[in-house]
């Protein structure tokens, strides 16, 4: 019967053991990945940003020459991301595919210029300096017009810094129901021990000797947990990064070093610090109060 009652005990240990591991790993990878997502939210607005194109037409009197000169200065320009030529003859080329028909053999000529898309860095992606870059360039004789799609942005920067706030308040509430859960989840195994506690106590142990091997408990509970947690934010990691190169998720690896550091040591101080004052509760109840 004590054989028996002895398994029972060490099962539900185990459990309650496995419950803390599970909610201190899931619930810090949940704030793993929103520390990704914050580190990442620039890199992310920058992709967009440096998507939107400007393009100069040109006059078909242009001369070669002066195309290859105007290409080589906003080549070298600090706002230049990068650049793209388009003949006349690609573009017509592209129109036909597109609609299907070749156009010009009932227009007899093509109608298209020859254009320059401009890929601008994303620190340059605003609308005042796009309209400046747009003056400075139709200074040139033979640039016959300058299209660029302002409403997009202007939306795309007021949906960045929108974006950027509310991802830093999700991450705060996150991080405070990160601390709630893995709280609960310590103060109930601790809880379950509460008789334990109060034995100890009642023959003389002290506060500190009672608490000591809890804490120990909870922090390895909450390295295991937090372990997981990180094995879980790479594989993610890892995937994104293959899924969108462009963005270069693990370039600055120094920085990703840091979360996760911040995400183990996170795991750690809750342990410790929940372990701490639900044992210090329960040695401060009375023992009636145990039953409660």
């Amino acid at each position: 019967m004590a054989s028996s009652f002895e398994k029972y005990q060490k099962r539900r240990l185990i459990t309650s053991y496995f419950s803390v591991v599970i909610s201190i790993a899931l619930v810090l990878f949940l704030v793993g990945l929103l520390g990704i997502l914050v580190l990442n939210t620039q890199k992310v607005a920058d992709h967009f940003k440096e998507q939107i194109a400007l393009t100069i037409y040109l006059d078909d009197t242009a001369k070669e020459v002066e195309i290859n000169q105007l290409q080589k200065s906003i080549a070298l320009s600090d706002y230049t991301k990068s650049i793209q030529f388009i003949s006349k003859e690609e573009a017509a080329k592209a129109y036909s595919k597109e609609i299907g028909e070749d156009f010009m053999d009932f227009l007899g000529y093509n109608p298209l210029q020859n254009a320059i898309d401009i890929y601008f860095n994303a620190d340059y992606v605003s609308e005042v300096q796009i309209a400046e870059i747009s003056r400075d360039l139709k200074e040139y004789e033979f640039v016959d017009e300058i299209i660029y799609d302002k409403p997009l942005i202007a939306l795309l920067n007021d949906n960045i810094k929108k974006l950027s706030f509310w991802v830093l308040v999700i991450s705060g509430v996150f991080t405070f129901i990160a601390v709630l859960l893995i709280n609960s989840s310590i103060r109930l195994s601790v809880y379950s021990k509460r008789f334990t506690i109060k034995t100890m106590q009642m023959v003389g142990a002290t506060k500190g000797f009672i608490r000591r091997p809890f804490i120990w408990k909870s922090i390895k509970l909450g390295s295991i947990g937090a372990i997981l947690s990180l094995i879980g934010m790479a594989v993610v990691l890892y995937y994104l990064d293959q899924s969108f190169p462009e963005l270069y998720l693990i370039a600055n690896k120094p920085i990703l070093a840091v979360l996760f550091g911040a995400v183990f040591l996170l795991g750690l101080i809750i342990s410790w610090l929940s372990t701490f004052f639900a044992t210090q509760r329960f040695l401060n109840l009375k023992t009636d109060e145990l039953y409660y």
